[in-house]
């Protein structure tokens, strides 16, 4: 539910206190004057609050897609300004990062404040809270469901890519990985694709199949579990790993001409998905360059090993969505889209759910 604070409950206090000053003081315009000097004083904005259900029922995809849509074009642009993001360990396979950024045409700003912690098992959740204040007096406004947030807008932005970025009849999706993620992925390039059939590998067999029959009967798709990482990429168009994993599971080798790979689960220095290989024979388009050179794991690994330079980053997502970059230069080649995901996408969607609830000028998510 969304929870607006207490300034409604005060505003009624000091004007029930008004009504007392007609009927029981003398100098009603010295109590008038008083009343109203408090509520003017009381008038500074209050958090509003959106919890997980809240986020899931505003934020639908063509929202999603608009507000990231328009996010990327300002990251590259550089109406937005972002800090790269701060990583501290606080244990093994735990993560706390903070992530802050500035929306300069919005005039907001804020931050995702975000746990993220592993299993042992190549799963991981993501839970915290952004936070956003607004530019003129630097109240915070806004505080959102981190996790939700999360799921729902890395999810849209791979299928804004993916529309950029594949070829224009790619419509057999392999997903590689069965947790959120893997379920949003699917949801949002289903909703902006005409797919055909959706592969899905998971390292658990059980899992798997249960993860396919539910996705079956939520979307409607022809969804297979596959053996192995290779066969459900044999004949994928557009790939998605959304993975845990910290050593590559997703081989170059196994990739054909013309199929386009968004590369979404490792977000740190350390954990790959896909192997040099692939990194090296692909059109190489990042999220942002400047957190793709500190904190791409495959792309680092491919720089490692001597395959690739910092040149092969081809260009950002936000330059091909504002037609200042070409993406796909042929129906042969091979293009990946990296996604580390950004503060600038959060705080993007929570600002147009926060527009909607409040009585601010809205603006507009269209690029």
């Amino acid at each position: 539910m969304i929870c607006i604070p207490s300034w409604v409950s005060r505003i009624l206090d000091i004007l029930s206190r008004v009504i007392d000053c007609f009927a029981g003081r003398a100098d009603v315009t010295s109590g008038l004057c008083s009343k109203f000097d408090e509520l003017r004083m009381s008038s500074a904005p209050h958090p509003v609050f959106f919890d997980a259900e809240t986020v899931r029922a505003r934020l639908t995809w063509p929202v999603a897609y608009s507000a990231v849509r328009h996010a990327m074009i300002g990251l590259s642009s550089g109406e937005v300004r972002q800090l790269l993001r701060s990583f501290i360990s606080v244990g093994e396979d735990k993560t706390f990062a903070i992530m802050p950024a500035a929306l300069m045409g919005a005039r907001v700003f804020g931050a995702k404040l975000v746990a993220v912690f592993g299993d042992g098992a190549g799963r991981r959740t993501h839970e915290g809270v952004v936070v956003l204040f607004e530019g003129e007096g630097g109240a915070p406004v806004c505080i959102a469901d981190a996790g939700e947030v999360t799921a729902i807008r890395t999810a849209a932005a791979s299928a804004v890519a993916t529309q950029a970025l594949a070829a224009p009849d790619a419509d057999r999706l392999a997903v590689i990985g069965v947790g959120r993620q893997a379920a949003m992925h699917i949801e949002a390039i289903a909703a902006m694709r005409d797919l055909k059939h959706v592969a899905v590998w998971g390292r658990d067999p059980g899992r798997t199949d249960a993860f396919v029959q539910s996705m079956a009967i939520k979307t409607g798709l022809h969804i297979e579990a596959a053996l192995s990482v290779e066969q459900a990429v044999r004949e994928a168009s557009i790939v998605c790993t959304v993975t845990g994993a910290r050593d590559p599971i997703l081989k170059g080798a196994w990739i054909g001409a013309g199929v386009h790979v968004n590369v979404v689960g490792s977000s740190n220095p350390l954990s790959a998905e896909i192997d040099a290989d692939l990194v090296a024979r692909s059109r190489f388009i990042v999220d942002h360059r400047e957190h793709v050179l500190a904190h791409g794991g495959e792309f680092l690994r491919a720089k490692a090993a001597g395959l690739i330079d910092d040149q092969h980053i081809a260009g950002e997502i936000g330059d091909v969505l504002a037609g200042r970059f070409v993406g796909r230069e042929n129906s042969s080649q091979i293009t990946i889209y990296k996604s580390l995901g950004h503060a600038a996408q959060d705080l993007a969607v929570v600002e147009w759910m926060r527009r909607q609830t409040d009585s601010v000028p809205s603006w507009s998510a269209e690029a």
